[in-house]
């Protein structure tokens, strides 16, 4: 059963490291030097080779994406594409950058990190980036609940994104990295709007909460989208603990591979 990573990151290594990402990586995941080190694309092509993973989604940011993800895309461009890391409160130039790029490079993805700005999603400064996502086709990835490291949460509440729907209702978003602990507020948002998905980057399938489960095998089934945030938490275990989790019939191969496929690679193809 093949699968689709829509979070890997690749230049961890190079990138800066912020104090609250040194102590998340260190107390939270406890595992610091498996995540600060740059990934080659062959490197990262046997492992998803290992585990089955025929797609994945390469973080990047915006105005200046790495050089280190750029290279995945030129060397195998069937299995690669990216995702844009944006800071809102760059207002125009943050809406150039993403325009420029999503015209250069195959950009599956847009994302923005609220608890980086402590600004909620429904803030104004966001409103520019979701118009120009719209204008685009372009689905957008928002990080909900409380994050690992020690910074502010509430800004990353689910139920921030209500109004942001209602006032966009052709925006995709995708909550990103689960919504812990405001699961049942997700859920019942995920149903309210037909445009709202979450993909569970950073969350270890182990670990699910029974009402995510129950949510992905009925009414669900189109709306949870498999990510690992690769080398945060390592690609094949979040494979592996997804193929073992109690899923009805055909939930798996939505989770793992149809609903990234139909939200974020099949725009591309158009």
């Amino acid at each position: 059963m093949s699968a689709i990573d829509t979070f890997v990151n690749v230049n961890m290594g190079s990138t800066e490291r912020p104090d609250f990402l040194v102590r998340v990586a260190e107390d939270y995941f406890k595992r610091a030097d498996a995540i600060f080190r740059d990934i080659t694309p062959a490197e990262l092509i046997e492992i998803m080779d290992r585990c089955g993973v025929q797609k994945a989604i390469i973080t990047t940011r915006a105005p200046e994406p790495s050089p280190l993800a750029l290279a995945f895309t030129e060397a195998d461009p069937a299995r690669f594409v990216l995702s844009v890391s944006l800071d809102p409160r760059m207002g125009m130039r943050a809406v150039r950058a993403l325009e420029a790029l999503v015209r250069s490079q195959p950009v599956a993805l847009a994302r923005v990190v609220p608890f980086f700005f402590n600004l909620p999603p429904d803030d104004r400064v966001y409103y520019p980036v979701y118009a120009k996502c719209v204008e685009l086709d372009l689905p957008i990835s928002v990080n909900t609940g409380i994050p690992g490291p020690p910074a502010p949460g509430m800004c990353q509440h689910p139920m921030h994104l209500d109004e942001v729907c209602l006032f966009f209702p052709e925006l995709k978003v995708v909550m990103a990295h689960g919504a812990d602990p405001w699961w049942a507020e997700a859920i019942r948002l995920m149903l309210k709007y037909k445009n709202l998905h979450l993909m569970t980057s950073a969350f270890a399938p182990k670990y699910f909460p029974p009402e995510l489960i129950h949510f992905m095998n009925t009414r669900g089934q189109d709306k949870i989208i498999f990510a690992s945030d690769h080398p945060v938490l390592s690609m094949e275990r979040c494979v592996a603990e997804a193929r073992a989790l109690d899923l009805r019939p055909g939930v798996l191969d939505k989770f793992l591979t149809h609903n990234a496929q139909r939200l974020f690679f099949d725009p591309l193809s158009r």
